[in-house]
């Protein structure tokens, strides 16, 4: 199995303790920069049920799921080319933390948070101003959010590009299995997951049924859908 360690410590007797600021509560920090934190382990299926592959995933098609809870969209692509094999980001706070590269063959699967960290700008059932850019398109190669145009790099963990952003997107961290098979199992980097739920309330008693619907974390299997199909309209201006 092909796994990303996001939480190697370094250095004989180093040790991940737990940091408790008010933002970042229950996020692990290891001696090495990393901030990670563990969900479910669930497997990447399609409308039928059946496992994601790998292989079989189109490149530079922009697909949707949710983890780790029910209300929270990821993007998930399947970039032309490999992905850095470490990168050093930081968040708002400048909290360090390693992102170590896409999944698969070539290295070249990538998900995100689809929750801007900006102001919050996310992909749902009625719209995503959210999207990766394929080639040829305006911003190609890159994930943009026209809520405010901000670009975001996937190949090194989103980091920001341009725009007025001071965070990459959260790292949905992924595990490539043995069979081909695609896994979700925790989050890396800064995520908005609590302001998200503060502050729409509204739209998930529209969309989920209510806060605590979509508030329900994802166990066992997230389905995987073409954005266009998730969303009512993707919007790229």
């Amino acid at each position: 199995m092909q796994r990303r360690d996001f939480l190697k410590v370094v250095g004989a007797g180093a040790a991940v303790i737990i940091v408790k600021p008010s933002l970042i509560e229950q996020t692990l920090y290891a001696r090495d920069g990393s901030m990670y934190k563990s969900y479910a382990k669930v497997q990447l299926v399609n409308s039928d049920g059946d496992p994601i592959k790998a292989s079989a995933m189109e490149q530079e098609v922009n697909y949707v799921f949710n983890y780790p809870f029910t209300g929270t969209s990821c993007i998930l692509v399947n970039l032309p080319k490999k992905t850095v094999d470490e990168i050093t980001l930081k968040n708002e706070f400048g909290v360090e933390y390693i992102w170590k590269g896409g999944v698969g063959e070539n290295n070249t699967i990538v998900a995100f948070s689809g929750i801007c960290p900006h102001q919050l700008t996310h992909i749902n059932k009625q719209e995503s101003f959210i999207t990766y850019r394929k080639k040829g398109e305006k911003h190609e190669g890159t994930i943009v959010c026209d809520g405010h145009t901000t670009l975001y790099d996937p190949h090194r963990g989103c980091k920001v590009m341009k725009g007025k952003a001071q965070q990459p997107f959260a790292s949905i961290v992924l595990e490539h299995a043995d069979d081909d098979t695609l896994w979700a199992v925790g989050v890396l980097g800064p995520d908005k997951f609590h302001d998200y739920f503060k502050n729409f309330r509204r739209e998930f008693k529209h969309q989920f049924g209510g806060k605590r619907r979509a508030k329900k974390k994802v166990t066992a299997k997230a389905t995987v859908m073409l954005m266009n199909e998730y969303s009512e309209e993707v919007i790229q201006l």
